[in-house]
């Protein structure tokens, strides 16, 4: 059997320490083997033992989490998770983070209303997990071999959200329209992919698992460093050549047509596939509005979601393209996508902007 998860908890919040820990020892694969107040006894605890994962606050007394962090990987480098408060004002700090190395972002849990609280313990679990299992430049021990995710709950799939698509594959037009859809390790493979287009690429739809609030400056950071215009999407946008629309946290986006406009809209809903936004309700819209004239993407990051949304993508006639195991931060969703037998072209990180511009052109 595959051993548990030890992670080490760094936070200044004595209450905040002690509600990670439940949260995390409520799941069966994780093992909590210490706590930090600052990242000075982190240190000290790290020489003591290696923990597979560390969660780590950035506001803290002493030394600010980043700072450890960039300390961390360049001594040490072991996978961390950023845990934030839900405030925009933290964000860019967050986006420098997963810029040093960190492999993902979670919000600190949400007490009080008990479905919140449970969302939380889903998505920190699943965070955790995810980067036990990721690839860390520089790392002394191989990632760690995680099991199927713990499902207790019933795991919702896009049908809570959209019918599925009809069988019939729409005809091709001039325009084509790109889905992307990315987990754990997205947020710098989709910049290195973005960065490549040129002004005049295909309108580009993304879902990347994100909490709410850092979208908005995920997608101003990338629309400052690329080529082409990205902002978080809003409900009604238009999907435009040049334009790159992020899925805002925490709310659900699905691709419209309207003749020959191709729209967005926003929605809330429940988790689907254990993620709000997810890939596979993003991939169904695109499946039963656009057809053949899609092109479907899906990248590193940890379980299924997004390949049964590819799957129908290519059903319906989109061209599909996965990223591949060995530039993939997590081989998680490409795997499952690859698995489904749906994939066209299997790709490097370094490649797939052209392949998805052959795509778009085909």
């Amino acid at each position: 059997m595959t051993r548990k998860i030890r992670v080490l908890i760094v936070d200044d919040s004595a209450t905040v320490r002690q509600t990670l820990a439940e949260v995390l020892e409520s799941d069966p694969q994780i093992e909590v083997i210490g706590v930090a107040s600052d990242p000075f006894q982190a240190a000290r605890r790290i020489r003591e033992e290696i923990p597979d994962v560390i969660t780590l606050d950035v506001e803290m007394p002493r030394m600010d989490g980043v700072t450890f962090l960039r300390k961390l990987m360049a001594q040490h480098p072991v996978p961390v998770v950023m845990c934030s408060s839900l405030v925009e004002a933290g964000s860019e700090t967050l986006l420098q983070a997963l810029e040093a190395g960190a492999v993902d972002i979670v919000v600190k849990p949400r007490m009080g209303v008990a479905e919140h609280l449970l969302e939380s313990r889903i998505r920190i679990c699943d965070a955790v997990k995810a980067a036990a299992s990721a690839r860390v430049s520089g790392a002394r021990r191989p990632p760690v071999s995680v099991r199927a995710i713990h499902e207790p709950e019933k795991k919702l799939t896009a049908d809570a959200m959209l019918p599925p698509p009809v069988k019939s594959a729409m005809a091709r037009t001039t325009e084509t329209i790109v889905c992307i859809g990315a987990s754990t390790g997205g947020t710098e493979a989709l910049r290195t992919v973005l960065e490549g287009l040129r002004p005049d690429s295909p309108g580009i739809v993304i879902v990347q698992h994100m909490p709410e609030k850092f979208t908005a400056s995920f997608a101003k950071r990338l629309d400052s460093l690329c080529a082409v215009s990205v902002k978080e999407a809003e409900d009604g946008d238009t999907v435009l050549r040049g334009r790159v629309l992020i899925a805002p946290g925490n709310k659900h986006t699905i691709l419209e047509r309207s003749g020959a406009r191709y729209y967005v809209t926003v929605k809330d809903g429940p988790l689907v596939t254990r993620h709000r936004p997810s890939v596979d309700v993003l991939f169904r819209s695109a499946a039963r509005s656009a057809g053949s004239n899609a092109v479907g993407v899906i990248m590193t990051g940890m379980g299924d979601d997004g390949a049964r949304g590819l799957e129908e993508m290519k059903q319906a006639g989109a061209f599909t393209i996965a990223q591949d195991e060995a530039t993939s931060v997590v081989f998680g969703m490409p795997k499952e996508a690859i698995a489904r037998g749906c994939v066209d072209r299997v790709a490097p990180l370094g490649a797939l902007t052209a392949e998805i511009m052959r795509a778009a052109t085909r």
